[in-house]
């Protein structure tokens, strides 16, 4: 079959049709980009064209209440400060982990009723002049455009809130998490439809709202039902009226969920965290005929080139059959992946991954 761009991959595969290879989309640590720029890969060239890897653009605007990004403490190993959510965070600036949260600003629906009122959509939102620099290119070369979306459980708790702060809300103060998760989402809206109307398009959404952890959700069926699969659904359909796909990413094990996001309209759904629970291959026997799956090659092993390689070949005939499938880890890729294993790994994706 003749090489396809990346647009053509994409949308193929939300056709649930078969295309020359599956898409390959994944997300190196920091840590994996400059082990693998030690050992030969260029400073300045991007791991996407270096490893011919699919090309995808993104669409991003700031729906945060902005609060004041300022610098706490620095040292030569760790920076703390505050971000534009009201959070203090300390991250570390070598290793590759998690920023640990310190603080938070929106800790009462109070606080919550002076953020929202400092979340009002404008134009200064947008940056327009990365629109205007890069659009054209993408378009011309063929890349995917997602736009991403910043609303939903898990960047309330994680980002804004505090994660305890906010399960007991859920259940105590319901109608405070619900209208967070609402005005975050509205905000967003109301900046991309500007976007779209100054003739910037995209061909999917995409965002983060991680629903569970190992083995487990961070909260009920029926919570889920009542609180935060309205406003997954505004989503959808707001992108849907524009002829745009859906893109989540949900972490850990969301099996109860599924059928509920099907329902919804949903498109796509990754990681697909085989660790945590999620079995790419029993999901792609169930659910096949109504979601896209990305992800689902269990991070784990990406250390061990040959249980990698074995995994690869169990899972990716499968996950491939009648489209439908985007390829990469069900997490991220970890700084213990050499340039060399990860070339190996990358063509023996486009062999097994080939119609």
């Amino acid at each position: 079959m003749v090489k396809m761009t990346s647009k053509e991959r994409f949308m193929r595969m939300f056709e649930h049709k078969e295309t020359d290879r599956v898409p390959i989309y994944d997300s190196p640590w920091r840590g994996t980009i400059r082990r693998w720029q030690r050992e030969g890969m260029p400073e300045g060239v991007s791991y996407t064209d270096y490893f011919d890897l699919d090309k995808i653009a993104s669409i991003g605007v700031d729906n945060s209440p902005r609060y004041e990004e300022k610098i706490i403490e620095e040292t030569d190993t760790y920076r703390i400060y505050t971000t534009k959510w009201g959070a203090t965070l300390k991250s570390w600036k070598y290793e590759d982990s998690t920023p640990e949260f310190i603080d938070f600003t929106i800790t009462s629906p109070g606080k919550w009723v002076e953020a929202k009122e400092r979340m009002v959509p404008s134009r200064d939102r947008v940056n327009w002049d990365y629109l205007k620099k890069n659009y054209k290119r993408w378009q011309e070369e063929g890349y995917w455009i997602q736009a991403n979306l910043w609303f939903g459980f898990d960047v309330s708790h994680s980002w804004a809130v505090g994660t305890e702060r906010f399960l007991i809300a859920m259940a105590e103060e319901p109608e405070w998490c619900v209208d967070m998760f609402n005005h975050y989402l509205d905000v967003n809206i109301a900046l991309l439809d500007m976007v779209w109307e100054e003739g910037y398009r995209f061909d999917s959404v995409h965002w983060p709202d991680d629903m569970g952890y190992k083995n487990n959700q961070f909260f009920s069926l029926k919570m889920y039902r009542e609180l935060l699969k309205p406003v997954h659904k505004k989503a959808v359909d707001w992108a849907h009226a524009k002829g745009v796909k859906t893109h989540l990413h949900s972490c850990g094990n969301i099996n109860p969920f599924i059928p509920e996001l099907i329902e919804i309209g949903i498109d796509c759904l990754n990681p697909l965290e085989v660790k945590a629970g999620m079995d790419p291959i029993e999901l792609k026997n169930k659910y096949g005929k109504d979601l896209v799956f990305h992800g689902g090659i269990n991070a784990v092993l990406w250390n061990d080139i040959e249980l990698i390689e074995a995994e690869i070949k169990k899972v990716l005939p499968v996950m491939k059959e009648s489209g439908g499938y985007i390829f990469s880890s069900d997490h991220s890729i970890p700084n213990t992946v050499s340039l060399e294993n990860f070339m190996r790994i990358i063509q023996l994706v486009k062999e097994v991954g080939s119609y």
